[in-house]
């Protein structure tokens, strides 16, 4: 190679090369492995959080999700006396926030993550000793609560995860009451824009789906709910879909 001198000369620049060797490229390919299982493993916690990098995950989501649940809470009325169920409660903040609301009701959590139950239990402890808050291990494809139970069930980035959407929303349409509403809080969803496409990839390697503002409308549809209402704030990129049991006569 060459370079222009300070009067134009031509200096030469001699080539360093240096042959990869086959310990220098083990050492690379075990660097890489040992990088995408570390980003794997981080990764993983935001879906199902467990030991100690999980309590830390959820401690992290309990305050970076505040905003969003706020924003997402207030398209629905609470009610002093409802009964809510918070699905995929995670480190139990917004079991917190509806607990103040529900201040004559009840509000149970569940969670398929022990750690999440676990440190749900810790944020809400006295609350659950007093009564006013139970937080149980369990799945959406098979709550373990009786049929027309709820007056609201809220889930708050977690939907996305779910094993089959519109049958889980179906399980959660049978424990709610007459009248009652469900509510799917997020900030992972498909729009327009190089933002989304990264998070799609991002939801892909965890395993989750990014769903369209169409596409959470068709499935509370086909779940078989009433009035079904999508609300985006976009310059956040929060989305907040809900959708009623509708009454039948007698049912009150």
């Amino acid at each position: 190679m060459h370079a222009g001198g300070p009067h134009g000369a031509s200096i030469a620049v001699a080539e360093i090369t240096s042959p990869i060797t086959y310990t220098d490229a083990v050492h690379h390919l075990l660097t890489a492995a040992l990088a995408a299982v570390l980003v794997a493993l981080v990764m993983g916690q935001c879906r199902k959080p467990r030991w100690l990098i999980g309590r830390l995950m959820l401690s992290t989501m309990n305050r970076s999700h505040s905003r969003l649940t706020d924003w997402g809470l207030g398209h629905v009325a609470i009610e002093p006396g409802f009964s809510v169920l918070d699905i995929g409660c995670g480190g139990g903040r917004t079991i917190q926030k509806i607990a103040a609301m529900v201040t004559t009701g009840t509000v149970c959590g569940l969670d398929y993550s022990a750690a999440s139950v676990a440190a749900a239990r810790r944020l809400n402890r006295d609350a659950v000793e007093d009564g006013h808050v139970r937080i149980v291990l369990g799945s959406v494809s098979r709550l373990p609560f009786p049929a027309g139970t709820f007056d609201l069930v809220t889930a708050v980035e977690t939907h996305y995860y779910w094993p089959s959407l519109v049958e889980d929303l179906r399980e959660i349409r049978r424990t709610l009451k007459p009248a009652g509403h469900v509510v799917l809080i997020a900030e992972a969803y498909r729009r327009e824009g190089a933002v989304s496409a990264v998070m799609g990839a991002l939801m892909r390697m965890l395993g989750g789906a990014q769903l369209s503002v169409p596409q959470h409308r068709d499935a509370l549809n086909a779940a078989g709910f009433a009035d079904v209402a999508i609300d985006e704030q976009r310059r956040h990129g929060w989305i907040v879909a809900r959708g009623r049991v509708a009454e039948t006569p007698g049912s009150r």
